[in-house]
């Protein structure tokens, strides 16, 4: 088991194009973003939290309890840039983007996250956590879906479904074969990190918007290991209200 210090940084960008302000949206008296971090701060094998943000106003707020905040620029186009950004404030073997719009993420996928980490060699250059998608809703291209090899590596990330299922009707595609969707949490070698700005430009990346295609493109390593925990992402208002009701339970 190798010794590795990890951390946790969360980018929270105000101004979301789908859904703006979401990770400042009250949520049973607190704001996004505070439940997350407090989620965060339960996984014992995260030594700092550490919050990356474009907004004064969430600045403000983040201090406000207490945490740890840092401005990164506006022009940061994704969460892993805004972390690039603040690089060389963090010191850590593994840091883990946990995205600004999961609310109930469970501190026990991080530790597993980073047990992964601790086990394998060599090291993946990140890691990532997928699950089964048992409802037939593998058309919603908000849920990220993942094709990988037969030793857990990442072949494609796709909001459409994938596989393509040739000789089966749309319908019936999720009882014909296994499709597996993204939980959009990463852990990344911080040397991966450190040479996020000579990687070409993707654009898989670009068509898709799916940050993670920029690694794959270029042949970094994505190993994904299956996991039951799916928490919900907040990506429109139909969202919100259902992570409010169960907030409320």
């Amino acid at each position: 088991m190798k010794n590795l210090k990890a951390i946790v940084v969360i980018p929270a960008r105000l101004a979301s194009s789908r859904l703006p302000n979401k990770v400042l949206a009250d949520i049973g008296g607190h704001p996004m973003l505070w439940h997350i971090y407090q989620r965060c701060l339960q996984a014992s094998k995260v030594s700092e939290i550490h919050i990356a943000t474009d907004s004064e106003k969430v600045s403000k707020a983040v201090q406000s309890w207490g945490g740890k905040v840092w401005m990164t620029n506006s022009s940061c186009v994704s969460g892993t840039e805004r972390i690039v950004a603040i690089l060389d404030k963090l010191e850590a073997d593994i840091i883990v983007n946990v995205q600004g719009d999961q609310p109930f993420i469970e501190p026990v996928l991080i530790n597993q996250l980073i047990s992964i980490f601790e086990k394998t060699t060599p090291l993946p250059d990140i890691v990532t956590p997928i699950y089964a998608i048992q409802e037939n809703n593998i058309f919603d291209p908000n849920l990220v879906k993942v094709t990988r090899r037969h030793d857990g590596y990442a072949l494609y990330f796709s909001r459409h479904p994938i596989p393509y299922i040739r000789d089966v009707v749309p319908s019936n595609w999720s009882k014909s074969t296994p499709f597996w969707g993204h939980v959009g949490i990463y852990g990344y070698q911080r040397q991966v990190l450190e040479e996020y700005h000579t990687l070409p430009k993707s654009q898989l990346e670009e068509v898709e918007k799916l940050e993670q295609l920029r690694f794959l493109q270029a042949g970094k390593s994505i190993f994904t290991f299956i996991t039951d925990h799916s928490p919900i992402s907040v990506d429109t208002e139909d969202d919100l209200e259902r992570v409010r009701r169960y907030s409320d339970k």
